[in-house]
């Protein structure tokens, strides 16, 4: 990813995650009958919501069916200070929002960008991570050669439904068309095939199709564009429980484990300050 790093989350990035309100409007208060740290000792499980296809972040290796990524690791080391073990749940982006205030899981950890439209009715921790939008075409497409030529008359831009990417691209594109999708792999089919010329992800899940799809190219933007930061997301009502998350990321920060779980899938650069 050569000229398109992290790099580019320096010098605003801090002031960044000091300005934002992780905490978002009031919403309604739904606490469940009994705490969530209650019911996680009694079940002695952590429910934690996770997407498989986040490559570096929360991702089912689709042989061994073994999964790996910096939250996968870091929601089994705060399973272990529970003392409990960490019960993995498949979720979306899409879904998320629903899978957390219908308790299905006691915690979303997979790098779950802090949007206003999640605030309003989610509980966020700490950022962990922070990263800016990419985009990702073929090499064979003609249009597109700087991130200048997405934003023109007959471009299409594609996204994923329920991500940030369909929010923050509804509200700055002004000529291209906007192609909403119901999948992350729907989208990257549109460019594969030529019937979109971009797709808009985050730096994580560049990676992927650096690694493995050698019809890929990236498109970095020249400057900060729009950098989110991401944190762990949690259903509201429960202040106990999200003062406990809150405790786990500012140690994790402070001891070193989340930059070194952040590492060994090379997203060391996008750890959040």
């Amino acid at each position: 990813m050569k000229g398109s790093g992290p790099g580019l989350l320096q010098g605003g990035l801090a002031a960044l995650l000091l300005g934002a309100v992780l905490f978002g409007p009031a919403a309604a208060q739904m606490p469940p009958a009994a705490g969530h740290l209650a019911r996680i000792e009694a079940a002695d499980a952590m429910r934690v919501c996770i997407w498989p296809d986040y490559y570096g972040i929360t991702y089912r290796d689709p042989r061994t069916q073994a999964l790996s990524g910096v939250d996968i690791d870091l929601a089994r080391e705060l399973a272990q200070e529970l003392g409990v073990r960490a019960q993995f749940i498949d979720s979306s982006f899409a879904t998320l929002v629903d899978d957390l205030l219908a308790d299905r899981c006691d915690i979303a950890m997979f790098a779950v960008g802090v949007t206003p439209a999640r605030q309003a009715r989610l509980r966020f921790s700490s950022p962990t991570l922070a990263s800016d939008i990419y985009a990702i075409t073929t090499r064979s497409n003609r249009r597109i050669h700087s991130w200048a030529d997405i934003d023109k008359p007959g471009t299409v831009v594609a996204v994923a439904k329920g991500t940030l990417h369909e929010t923050v691209m509804r509200e700055k594109l002004r000529f291209a068309r906007l192609l909403v999708l119901d999948t992350p792999f729907a989208r990257e089919q549109e460019v594969e095939a030529g019937r979109a010329d971009v797709f808009m992800t985050d730096y994580p899940y560049s990676r992927r199709f650096l690694v493995n799809a050698d019809w890929a190219r990236l498109i970095s933007p020249p400057a900060p564009y729009h950098i989110t930061p991401y944190a762990y997301a949690v259903a509201p009502g429960d202040p106990a429980w999200l003062a406990r998350v809150n405790r786990f990321v500012r140690d994790i920060k402070q001891d070193g484990r989340l930059r070194r779980a952040a590492a060994r899938y090379h997203l060391e650069g996008i750890v959040a300050p």
